[in-house]
């Protein structure tokens, strides 16, 4: 009851914040303006970052370079308004930014003095530009490049077999071996390989030659690092020749004049990567993982001491996951955040003691650096009700200040509503923690109808950060709610272990403890509840179709239908083969845990979303799923986007996934009582991609 109370004295504070305001609408998710990658000049006076916009009638987004004083003052933009520029780095001496343009020819190096502020391209690899950092003496860049290995950086070679391969007539694709093809892209004999760049000369040498990936592909994280002295990049690679069965990369050091590599974490047969030299030179920092085949095992913070050879564990006693990791400009400190509780909070570790201090802790932390006189950090940071921005917070002691504004004019017109947080029982024996976002013009006195959306993964979390999602619902008259069920990270690493070997079992309960307990909420409409969810959450959708009827309509994303015919077509296989406990021929899981197992008893009204080029979960689920629906004669609807992957394109197919949903819940959880003209929508989105 104390809980329904504080919930309805906050609600009744909003409303009048809000009376001044309008309802969030799906156009307004495109006028967010969002910062990222932030820099801070060598002499410390100076920060370079990106913003990213999205332009909705032409259904694209740009990005430039902004560059201000450390405390925000002077800011201005370096690049072109409609453009493509991202990863900035400062040159050595400061004099410069280092930077990625994407054009007719794919990404190229740059560098923008910022005296002149005249852009000059350095590079034109035939085989593109990714993650270009400076040597140490300024007189290169090192970047990645997805090139042919009997090639390695001979920029002539990449480029001619590309053009050959391209411009045959015969459109295929051959594999000799497993992982092929990834996310999605076909790999095609291409090997990511680490090219140095000499700008005086003009040459390119390979340093990860080889029919390996150096480093291999990442959802972000760090691939490879300088030393301070220069003469050595340590990266990462796979070599243990079984690329899509195995978790067991390493890290490698070469010389940068080229050499033989040396396998610096050969020991450990799980995940070793995301290396970062110590200023001073000693260690390497880096994150690792202890259980083989298991990508959701517990990212610990390790030290490797480059005198010794020998490694240890700092975070032992840290119970959740370390993400991004940066070294005090003293090396006696590393820097990290990690997910904990639904936040993204900044931590202080000392690497003698083993103490870690908390820096930060509101909302999510998407990326920070340190400064190079170590007494502040910037970092892009996000909340439920806030946009990203750039904020700065002492690395002692002291309070946080917001540096970027970009979005202060939109927020003062448009209601972008906060989150309230619960903490349900659940007969698993836990209390799972959920988000939920009430609409605008919220009154406690009516009822309103509720969506459950399930996170995917299935081992991540829902944060407190702004996604569209969590505003575009509750814009149309949704309660939305964002539980974090058996498998979450940032509960212990125990909770988010509870998944593996048991998708419909331990999360099903604490989703539908989690409906329950809204249900009977004095504002939530327990009769008109609607669920929907992407991924590992698409997944949910489908077994919640065969083993409940609690809900008016479902909506599911991505989802895995049938898991023996996921085996067999997704490409990173040490996934299933961890999760279902081996391979569909030897792990009796595959059917019990399968939602197409149910099919008899398939009735919600549901709406089914995938992408022809996902190639992580293939969209032939999807379309067996929505076959047995309609076989069952429920009310269904497919909608398959033609030219994207596990993720739709934020801004060409995103305002049709949105508008979908509302259809389909406005159809029969009950919002607005006329649906959207869908048909309309999808000629007229046709018409705009032409």
């Amino acid at each position: 009851m104390k809980l329904f109370l504080f919930i309805l004295s906050a609600a009744c504070c909003l409303f009048h914040a809000e009376a001044q305001k309008r309802a969030f609408m799906i156009a307004d998710l495109y006028a967010i303006r969002s910062v990222e990658d932030p820099r801070i000049s060598p002499d410390g006076r100076r920060v370079a970052f990106v913003l990213r916009e999205d332009d909705l009638a032409a259904g694209k987004s740009y990005a430039a370079l902004y560059v201000m004083d450390r405390d925000g003052g002077n800011q201005r933009r370096l690049t072109p308004e409609k453009g493509n520029d991202t990863h900035p780095r400062w040159s050595p001496d400061g004099s410069s930014l280092l930077f990625l343009s994407t054009g007719e020819n794919g990404a190229q190096a740059y560098v923008l003095t910022l005296e002149g502020e005249e852009s000059k391209q350095l590079t034109e690899f035939s085989a593109g530009v990714a993650d270009p950092e400076w040597t140490k003496d300024g007189a290169g860049i090192v970047f990645t490049s997805d090139v042919y290995p009997e090639c390695g950086a001979d920029n002539g070679c990449n480029g001619r077999i590309e053009k050959s391969r391209a411009g045959g007539p015969l459109a295929a694709h051959m594999a000799d071996g497993l992982l092929y093809r990834h996310w999605t892209q076909w790999r095609d004999g291409k090997r990511t390989h680490i090219i140095r760049f000499t700008i005086s000369g003009g040459t390119y040498t390979d340093l990860t030659p080889g029919e390996f990936d150096s480093p291999p592909f990442s959802l972000g994280g760090v691939g490879f690092d300088l030393s301070p002295d220069g003469k050595e990049v340590c990266f990462v690679s796979q070599r243990d020749g079984m690329d899509a069965t195995s978790t067991n990369k390493d890290i490698l050091s070469v010389q940068t004049g080229g050499g033989t590599a040396a396998n610096l974490t050969a020991g450990n047969k799980a995940y070793d990567g995301d290396p970062a030299y110590a200023p001073d030179g000693r260690y390497i920092a880096y994150r690792t993982q202890r259980v083989p085949g298991y990508e959701s095992d517990r990212f610990l913070l390790a030290l490797y001491d480059r005198a010794t050879g020998k490694s240890r564990i700092l975070t032992e006693h840290f119970d959740n996951w370390v993400d991004e990791i940066a070294w005090s400009p003293d090396s006696k400190s590393i820097y990290f955040t990690a997910e904990v509780e639904g936040r993204v909070p900044l931590y202080r570790l000392d690497i003698n003691s083993g103490g870690i201090t908390k820096l930060y802790g509101t909302g999510m932390i998407d990326a920070f650096v340190i400064a190079p006189d170590g007494a502040s950090a910037v970092f892009v940071r996000r909340t439920v009700g806030e946009p990203r921005e750039l904020w700065s917070v002492p690395t002692s002691t002291g309070t946080a200040a917001r540096l970027t504004f970009f979005n202060r004019e939109l927020a003062d017109a448009v209601d972008i509503r906060p989150a309230q947080e619960m903490w349900i029982p659940s007969p698993t024996g836990h209390r799972i923690h959920t988000f939920l976002v009430t609409p605008h013009g919220f009154d406690p006195k009516r009822k309103y109808p509720l969506i459950i959306n399930v996170h995917g993964g299935p081992q991540m979390q829902w944060a407190d950060a702004f996604r569209g999602d969590w505003q575009v619902y509750p814009g149309a008259g949704y309660i939305v709610a964002f539980p974090n069920p058996t498998g979450s990270t940032g509960y212990g690493q125990k909770f988010t272990e509870g998944i593996s070997k048991d998708w419909g079992g331990k999360v099903f309960r604490d989703i539908m403890a989690v409906t329950d307990s809204l249900g009977k909420l004095p504002y939530v409409d327990g009769d008109r509840m609607g669920a929907m969810g992407w991924s590992y959450g698409g997944t949910m959708m489908m077994w919640l179709e065969g083993h409940t009827t609690r809900f008016r309509a479902i909506a599911s994303m991505m989802g895995v239908y049938d898991l023996t015919a996921m085996h067999g077509g997704t490409e990173e296989l040490w996934f299933p083969e961890y999760e279902l406990g081996g391979t569909p021929w030897s792990s009796h899981l595959y059917a019990e845990l399968s939602p197409n197992m149910s099919v008899k008893k398939f009735k919600t009204p549901c709406l089914v979303l995938t992408g022809e080029r996902d190639y992580r979960v293939p969209y032939t689920q999807s379309l067996e799923f929505f076959t047995d629906l309609q076989e069952m004669h429920v009310p269904s609807r497919l909608i398959v986007f033609s030219n994207d992957g596990h993720w739709p394109s934020g801004v060409k197919s995103m305002p049709f996934y949105y508008n979908a949903h509302l259809d389909w819940f406005h159809r029969y959880v009950g919002g607005d009582p006329a649906p959207y003209d869908m048909t309309k929508m999808l000629r007229n989105q046709a018409l705009n991609d032409k």
